[in-house]
């Protein structure tokens, strides 16, 4: 057959295209649309199983939308396969975190228990704020910006701690136009995560809240027996466990690698921006009135006893005159008022009144002066300082909501001393000292003094009530 017989055989036939000219354009351009969206979602989420869900549909779509003859489909549509899926990845915002770079954070810890100990004296809400520093990581827990729990663990609990600040997004908008003046100052990260999940994450393995032992022996203010640890409870069987944590790139999840006995499990945290970065309770240093250290048993045992009566409302009352020197009451509950006292030893007070070394009967006047003199302070007390304004008199007197102190009941225990401050705004100041010995027990020491453990703190603030906050708590 000839070509021109060919030719004339085509006329009598002629090409349809599967679409017409008018649906032709909305077509590609819904096939250019769906691959710029799948090729989104496939720079968000860099694996495997994203290639085949997002990476190749991508590129069909690409392919399909700028193919126009069926003949030279295949081939146009081959080119922009392999093309299409290194275009995806190189639309990625963050092609440097696939790189073999250094991450921002990354630390291990060769006991997990100690990590788990300080975030659960904080684990109050669900959620908490991270910020990642030079000299540790900071977390910060709030709750209806009443009450704030900040843990911090310091770098000292990490065996390897590394810290890589990245430059300041803020400082990259001003490089163009002052480039002279700009500097290129590191700032913190800081995300939140979901703390519950981070607590049951370093529990993976079936932790033993062995916090609870140091929370029940808290009760008592007898230092525990050194014999009852032994090799088979669980801060003992917690020395072979690692955790590595580590933070690749701003916006990155937070991994969590705990390894036991060669097994490794690893957890990604997802993180989230926070809504505001400045939410800490103020607190004026420059404007303390009050500051009392003291064991932390004390304080547990004092509000322990308080809690029988279920309060509603504790009472703070502080003075350097006169009794009681310092005291704590809970009222408003369905029970009765309760008050626990810390007082003078009267033994100490007729101490002061007897004769001198040299043998010479002091008279009432010289008595009189030598107790003003004393420094008047509880005997429980290491730090009695109270110097109210003028505005409150002699004494101190505040009010807080008695459920919001509770919450900082297991910091209390396994705490070895506690800080006490208020500033003049009534902003009350728990400060918790936490010491961890060499094999990772926390709490109260046998003999009292330090072994030379690693000391970390845990810090707690209450706002107080006000008059219209008392009138609604016993409405309520």
């Amino acid at each position: 057959m000839s070509l021109n017989e060919i030719w004339e055989a085509a006329s009598a036939s002629p090409y349809s295209p599967l679409l017409s000219k008018d649906h032709q354009f909305f077509v590609g351009f819904s096939l250019l649309l769906s691959a710029l969206v799948l090729t989104g979602l496939f720079g968000l989420n860099r694996s495997f199983l994203s290639i085949a869900s997002f990476g190749i549909p991508a590129s069909f779509a690409f392919g399909h939308a700028f193919t126009s003859p069926p003949a030279s489909s295949i081939i146009n549509l081959s080119v922009l396969t392999v093309l299409s899926v290194p275009l995806a990845i190189c639309t990625d915002k963050n092609l440097r975190a696939m790189a073999n770079t250094e991450p921002i954070f990354s630390a291990v810890s060769s006991n997990a228990h100690q990590l788990y100990t300080l975030l659960q004296c904080i684990g109050f809400v669900p959620k908490a704020t991270v910020q990642i520093t030079p000299d540790g990581i900071r977390f910060s827990a709030e709750e209806t910006r009443v009450i704030q729990g900040l843990a911090f663990l310091d770098k000292a609990l990490f065996t390897s701690y590394t810290f890589n600040p990245p430059k300041n997004p803020n400082n990259e908008a001003n490089d163009a136009d002052d480039h002279d003046n700009t500097t290129d100052a590191a700032y913190y990260p800081c995300f939140v995560v979901s703390l519950s999940a981070l607590l049951e994450t370093l529990k993976i393995f079936g932790i033993n809240d062995a916090s609870s032992g140091s929370f029940s022996r808290a009760v008592s203010v007898q230092p525990p027996n050194p014999s009852a640890s032994s090799a088979f409870t669980s801060p003992a069987l917690l020395l072979d466990r690692s955790c590595t944590i580590q933070y690749s790139h701003e916006g990155a999840p937070l991994s969590i690698t705990l390894s036991e006995t060669g097994v490794k499990t690893t957890c990604d945290l997802t993180t989230y921006e926070p809504e505001d970065t400045d939410t800490d309770i103020p607190f004026q240093r420059d404007g303390i009135v009050l500051k009392i250290i003291m064991r932390s048993a004390w304080l547990h045992n004092a509000i322990t006893e308080l809690g029988a009566t279920d309060p509603t409302v504790l009472k703070l009352s502080a003075s350097a005159t006169r009794e009681p020197f310092f005291a704590l009451s809970g009222s408003g509950g369905p029970l009765s008022e309760s008050t626990v006292e810390f007082s003078i030893e009267q033994q100490n007070q007729n101490q002061s009144k007897g004769p001198s070394p040299t043998h010479k009967v002091l008279t009432d006047d010289d008595s009189r002066a030598r107790a003003k003199r004393a420094k008047l302070a509880p005997t429980v007390t290491e730090t009695f300082l109270v110097s109210p304004p003028s505005s409150m008199g002699s004494r101190i007197n505040q009010n807080y909501r008695f459920s919001m102190i509770q919450k900082a009941a297991r910091a209390m225990a396994v705490a070895n001393k506690v800080s006490i401050r208020g500033d003049r705004q009534g902003v009350l100041s728990l400060q918790f000292m936490i010491e961890f010995d060499n094999n990772g027990h926390g709490g109260m020491r046998a003999s009292g003094a330090s072994t030379g453990g690693t000391v970390t703190f845990v810090d707690f603030r209450f706002v107080p009530l006000l008059d219209d906050d008392d009138v609604d708590l016993e409405m309520d």
